[in-house]
């Protein structure tokens, strides 16, 4: 009797973990309960550390997910997707005090890290909710070869942050918002038909840590900067350095009528116009008119140098545009 027992509860756990997995994935979050896992941590832990035989693919069910999300340097090509509707958020930000009565500061303050090396998102809103309350970072990034498509970042100052040092990161259709310095850090990223939100006049789109060994900063192709309705026209910059060599470059990218005419900021320091490298190419829109841009600033005629797959290649190859492993 007891065997048989046994044996009906093993056949009951078997029937459960198969209904709730999904094909072309390896794990499932939900938060009401319907996948392997009720949270997104949970199933993070579970991916084996330094995994050789592939990407670990999680899908995320549809839901709000406050919790504050560690995908550690060990965790190698994880994958997650998320139905309409997935958000991960959570609301630190600089200056609220940790267990110690300690200030977190910016890198404290993320709902999401992301150290580990080939990760990808698709369809997942990071979020940061602590409001207008100064540094509060949604995502932050410092792993390499890192993909996100069709993502939205939602905070307001220092939104999603660049973190890693010659690391390469690439977006595609994503939304990103916020006020201030809200894409900043040191990577290499390639920004591919993003829309760049601004939620209030008078901020920074982006402020650029690009190490002087890097050739490259940021580059966007074929984003549309746009602007919350009463941001006022000409009160918002296109970059400050927040490193003496920060480089950004924009191709074809629409740009509202919130945009600065000058549209480069030296962040106080003179120095900076003789290190830092501003340029674009082709841009279009109220914002787009360059005969007031700051003198320090460029203009290109050719931008075969800054094609997506030679920006993102390193010295590995490396070609996120190509179709992702089936």
């Amino acid at each position: 009797m007891k065997s048989r027992l046994v044996l009906l509860l093993l056949g009951m756990c078997v029937v459960c973990v198969s209904w709730a997995k999904v094909d072309g994935y390896d794990f499932v979050v939900a938060a009401d309960g319907s996948g392997d896992f009720v949270t997104v941590q949970a199933a993070i832990n579970a991916v084996p550390d330094y995994r050789k035989a592939g990407p670990t693919r999680i899908l995320i069910k549809k839901g709000v997910y406050k919790e504050k999300i560690v995908i550690a340097a060990s965790k190698e090509r994880v994958w997650i997707t998320g139905e309409d509707g997935t958000v991960l958020t959570y609301d630190d930000y600089a200056q609220k005090p940790n267990v110690f009565g300690e200030e977190k500061g910016t890198s404290g303050s993320g709902s999401v890290y992301i150290f580990g090396p080939d990760f990808m998102a698709e369809n997942i809103t990071f979020e940061n909710a602590s409001g207008p309350v100064g540094q509060a970072v949604a995502c932050h990034v410092a792993g390499d070869r890192a993909v996100f498509r069709r993502c939205r970042f939602l905070g307001f100052q220092d939104t999603l942050y660049t973190f890693g040092e010659n690391t390469r990161e690439y977006f595609e259709d994503c939304y990103i918002e916020g006020t201030v310095d809200f894409i900043f850090g040191k990577a290499t990223a390639v920004f591919n038909r993003c829309e760049i939100r601004s939620k209030t006049s008078g901020g920074f789109l982006t402020a650029p840590a690009t190490p002087q060994n890097c050739q490259y900063g940021y580059v966007f192709y074929d984003c549309k900067l746009t602007a919350d309705n009463g941001v006022e026209a000409g009160s918002v910059w296109l970059s400050r350095p927040w490193r003496p060599f920060g480089k950004v470059v924009f191709i074809r990218c629409e740009m509202g009528r919130h945009i600065r005419p000058e549209g480069w900021n030296n962040w106080g320091k003179a120095e900076n116009e003789r290190t830092a490298y501003y340029a674009e190419y082709q841009c279009s829109g109220k914002g787009a008119d360059t005969s007031r841009r700051a003198a320090w600033g460029h203009l290109l005629s050719d931008i075969t140098a800054y094609e997506m797959t030679h920006v993102l290649k390193g010295t590995d190859g490396w070609n996120p545009l190509q179709p992702k492993e089936k």
